[in-house]
């Protein structure tokens, strides 16, 4: 900033396994966005290393990164970032453009996951066409479609009611009991107890790294969503 230098991440060493459902928590400041975007390839670390299933990513170049994010990586946002023109359907098919897939195998493959977080008959819906919680959903099918090793979820809660959250975390659930690893950022309490382990920051340095003694889970009969 200026002249000044400013150390978001002190030297922090993070692990996190295959098939984890990990939480990370702070307050503004301490360094979460600034991990959530280096975890996602988003950003390099000036300095260290970032090994994402064996492959050294940090000194990667932008191409590189856009080519690994698409292909490990699904991304939910607290503000959905939908394309407003895009159909449900196109929003979702969006990241298959680049896979060598037919349009008819990309809306197929976007309907089917669709249809699995119960956004089946709103596929030609437009997202102003859609409650809050309908678009999160959108928005959660468009980052399991290339089927990524990793749902990296900031605030997915952010902008829903209580009922609403509760649903979208009953997705999260599922999502991670079909093998997927599952980061969570977030500043609500109630909604990182979803998370078997919550990883704490404060200042650029992890000040806990806990398993989660007390999981919350959204066991909803009327939400029982088949993630494939």
């Amino acid at each position: 900033m200026g002249s000044q230098e400013v150390r978001a991440l002190q030297s922090i060493t993070v692990d996190i396994h295959h098939n984890e459902y990990v939480a990370l928590m702070g307050p503004s400041g301490s360094g979460k966005s600034t991990l959530m975007n280096l975890l996602g390839c988003l950003d390099t670390p000036s300095d260290g290393d970032y090994i994402l299933n064996g492959t050294n990513v940090s000194q990667m170049s932008d191409s590189e990164l856009a080519e690994v994010r698409n292909r490990e990586i699904g991304f939910v946002f607290q503000t959905f970032n939908l394309l407003p023109r895009l159909s449900a359907l196109e929003n979702v098919a969006l990241p298959l453009v680049y896979s060598g897939l037919s349009k008819k195998k990309r809306n197929q493959k976007a309907e089917k996951v669709l249809t699995a977080v119960g956004l089946g008959d709103r596929i030609d819906h437009k997202p102003n066409e859609l409650s809050g919680g309908q678009r999160q959903r959108v928005a959660i099918a468009r980052a399991l479609v290339n089927d990524p090793a990793i749902i990296l979820a900031d605030e997915p809660t952010g902008n829903l009611d209580t009922k609403t959250s509760i649903e979208i975390m009953a997705i999260f659930e599922e999502i991670h009991r079909k093998g997927n690893t599952v980061i969570l950022v977030t500043h609500e309490p109630d909604i990182a107890d979803h998370a078997h382990r919550v990883v704490r920051l404060r200042d650029g340095i992890v000040e806990s790294d806990k398993q989660n003694t007390n999981i919350i889970t959204a066991d909803n009969p009327d939400h029982n969503y088949n993630i494939r």
